[in-house]
């Protein structure tokens, strides 16, 4: 018995986007000495790798044509399209294995790089872990789209997307919102929800549209002058670095505009927007994919210094801090900073109109000279369903929300109001309870709601939720400490029928049924 043959090896090799002079060095040397080549193509035989790596062929080699069973999501396969697909994608590994377990080596040729978005990955998940195997990475429509706009894609901390078109719409507009630069592939019949995502998130304006980079028949421009009917597959939606379309005052380059010395004497002041954001209880995890997205298209952030902190820094972008007691005059910033065009985003944490900024710009947008400034509100997490689920599900039945500071509203209203709730038996979220100047409002709570709740009524104790030195206990309502309560402190008291439980393993659940005794 001779000694079992040394199987080939197989080969990944990108071989970039279109143009040949971009396939790599080492790309062409796997090309040239190939035993086999293997391209995947449609049914009509002709394959866009094959096309770009023909120069660096040798013609001696075997030529492997994987040819797709089906290319739309329409087949009579009992597996339908996904089954189909799997089927083929077995028979294709195996006849490159054939070649494989005989010594050959084996070149799969895939356009782009091999492992992005690449046919040759189903035949790496099949064959890598049982042969040699070598990637060869290769120069993507990403990057060749970039290039042929001529425009950064990316800059210092900017965060670049790459989506496929064939997302919901929905989905896309989430997250064409929510980041500073994307790509947007796999086009042709996805395109009309492609554009109505980009439209949806604010983002069409900004949208290029590169049709095949480096390729014969190349095409760029903006995306809102194309027409649907006319995109092939083999292109790319893209939203560029927003730095690179800022100067250092936040303003756009000169892009054909009129500057302000071009522009005539009587023409109308450009008017901006306000968008008043939610951020959530703390940092970027509790942000929505559409508050993330106003923040990075702002010109201009106006907010609470701390507030302000949690967002990052931009190159290009304005921050104007300022103390958490001038809500008022920090509206009326933001307001006329639009009134001058920019594009403003005033950072409130959780709900901005929950106790929070929301109000303070309406108030100040409902008079002159600010009535017509664009004002819009994203919501965000509210501090008390950010706590509540960090304990269990207190708020899980009616309840109320109610702000203990006296500053803008005398003590008689809210006792008046915590008295009303309390008598409706609702569950209670108590924001701004205490803080260095306020120290009598959580004991005068407290033994007011005595008067109508149990003693062991349990009481949630959510301090900075979500930031570093978060801390949750229950606490039953006799025993509720104003020592332990502080501004960043809020409060859920439990209504009669909310339960305070202890699990396996020592964790305490509180939770408020939904159904009512008398239901």
């Amino acid at each position: 018995m001779t000694d079992r043959q040394e199987t080939g090896r197989l080969y990944g090799v990108g071989v970039g986007p279109g143009d040949p002079s971009l396939v790599t060095v080492r790309a062409a040397e796997l090309i040239g000495k190939a035993d086999v080549i293997a391209y995947h193509c449609a049914r009509h035989g002709r394959s866009h790798a094959r096309a770009i790596a023909e120069r660096y062929l040798t013609g001696g080699q075997v030529e492997e044509r994987l040819m797709y069973p089906v290319t739309v999501e329409t087949t009579d396969h009992p597996g339908g399209y996904r089954g189909a697909l799997d089927d083929f994608y077995q028979e294709a590994s195996a006849r490159l294995a054939a070649h494989l377990d005989a010594g050959r080596d084996v070149v799969v040729l895939a356009e782009g790089d091999p492992l992005f978005y690449g046919s040759y990955q189903h035949m790496h998940k099949r064959l890598a872990h049982r042969y040699p195997t070598e990637v060869v990475p290769g120069v993507t429509s990403i990057s060749a789209a970039a290039a042929r706009l001529g425009t950064p894609l990316v800059e210092a901390e900017e965060v670049l997307t790459v989506i496929p078109g064939t997302l919901p719409e929905e989905e896309l507009a989430a997250r064409l919102a929510a980041t500073d630069s994307a790509v947007v592939m796999k086009l042709g019949r996805t395109f009309p929800a492609v554009r109505r995502a980009l439209e949806r998130a604010g983002r069409l304006d900004d949208a290029r549209y590169v049709e095949r980079a480096t390729m014969e028949g190349e095409r760029t421009g903006r995306l809102a002058d194309v027409d649907p009917e006319g995109v092939p597959y083999f292109s790319v939606a893209v939203l560029p670095s927003k730095v690179a379309a800022l100067d250092s005052h936040g303003q756009p380059y000169a892009t054909g505009v009129p500057t302000a010395d071009e522009t005539p004497a009587d023409a109308a002041p450009a008017v901006g927007e306000v968008v008043v954001v939610g951020t959530g209880p703390a940092g970027p995890l509790w942000l929505t994919p559409e508050a993330r997205g106003a923040l990075a298209g702002a010109t201009d952030l106006v907010g609470y210094t701390t507030y302000l902190d949690r967002v990052p820094v931009r190159a290009g972008q304005l921050r104007h801090g300022s103390d958490n007691k001038v809500e008022g005059v920090r509206a009326e910033f933001a307001l006329e900073l639009a009134r001058r065009g920019r594009r403003v985003a005033v950072v409130s944490s959780g709900d901005p109109g929950v106790f929070a900024m929301a109000t303070a710009v309406l108030e100040a947008a409902c008079t002159d000279p600010y009535r017509d400034v664009p004002v819009r509100v994203l919501p965000g997490m509210t501090a008390a369903h950010a706590a509540a689920s960090r304990i269990g599900a207190p708020l899980g039945h009616d309840y109320a929300v109610v702000s203990l500071s006296d500053r803008l509203k005398p003590w008689e209203v809210i006792a008046r109001r915590l008295r009303a709730a309390a008598e409706a038996d609702l569950v209670l979220a108590l924001y701004n309870p205490g803080s260095r100047s306020r120290t009598t409002q959580v004991g005068s709570a407290r033994d007011l709601l005595l008067e109508y709740r149990s003693p062991q009524t349990p009481v949630v104790l959510a301090r900075d939720v979500g930031g570093p030195t978060e801390r949750v206990r229950t606490v039953a309502l006799a025993e509720l400490d104003p020592a332990d309560v502080d501004m960043r402190t809020l409060l859920l008291v439990g209504s009669t029928q909310t339960r305070w439980v202890r699990r396996g393993g020592g964790a305490e659940v509180v939770w408020t049924p939904r159904r009512y005794p008398e239901a």
